[in-house]
């Protein structure tokens, strides 16, 4: 059983709109403390051993330079990696997936002995976001996923090292996945109107977003 609320209520999220390179950009960040190491937490999100445990399986070589692939998802090359030094740690990579290329950060910090601070920040420009697809969807599209593979590193950290196949979707239509679906959408429309959404249209995003990932709406891609 997953404690949905406490869950939700873990992570901290925000939305923003800047520039790169002159281009305007949105940027969703993502926080959790987990009760571990910062050696242990880097471990799970580097070791291309321990990620399939938690998140999805992936090949390719995790390296300065090197290039990854998710399966069935993004890839990309890895463009800075700083292993735990001084209580602090953080890689960034291209995340390329559906013709377009974004960016993620992890960062770690070390509070204290036995916890760690994670935050990932995924910034991608607004060009290369489908026509409509952030009106009609917000944040929640990619930050719901996010929030998915928070709740895995939670799982996978205290001890729960291993995902059946298939079980992310059975779970997502069960009772306990719907219910985290609307928790984490719900969360992501709060976070998109604190970005300076209108709070009807940040509403509708995240309900739409809830009827997306647990099976109730197909994504309808507007014409580029």
């Amino acid at each position: 059983m997953v404690d949905v609320n406490a869950q939700v209520d873990a992570v901290t999220r925000s939305v923003d709109t800047v520039k790169v390179d002159g281009d305007e950009a949105y940027v969703q960040t993502l926080e959790q403390e987990y009760p571990s190491p910062i050696d242990d937490v880097w471990d799970a999100v580097t070791n291309p051993e321990r990620i399939p445990r938690w998140f999805l399986p992936v090949s390719g070589e995790l390296r300065l330079g090197g290039r990854y692939q998710l399966e069935g998802n993004a890839g990309g090359e890895v463009l800075e990696c700083a292993p735990p030094a001084d209580g602090a740690a953080h890689y960034r990579i291209t995340w390329e997936y559906g013709g377009g290329s974004s960016w993620v950060v992890v960062r770690l910090t070390s509070i204290g002995d036995d916890t760690t601070r994670f935050e990932l920040e995924h910034t991608a420009r607004a060009a290369d976001v489908p026509p409509g697809f952030w009106e009609q969807f917000g944040p929640g599209a990619t930050g719901v996923g996010w929030d998915g593979g928070l709740l895995g590193l939670a799982l996978h950290l205290a001890g729960n090292t291993e995902l059946p196949p298939g079980a992310a979707e059975t779970w997502a239509v069960s009772d306990e996945g719907k219910a985290f679906h609307r928790a984490a959408a719900t969360a992501w429309g709060r976070a998109h109107a604190a970005g300076g959404a209108d709070p009807e249209a940040a509403v509708r995003a995240a309900d739409n977003t809830y009827a997306f990932y647990t099976g109730q709406a197909a994504v309808e891609m507007p014409d580029a």
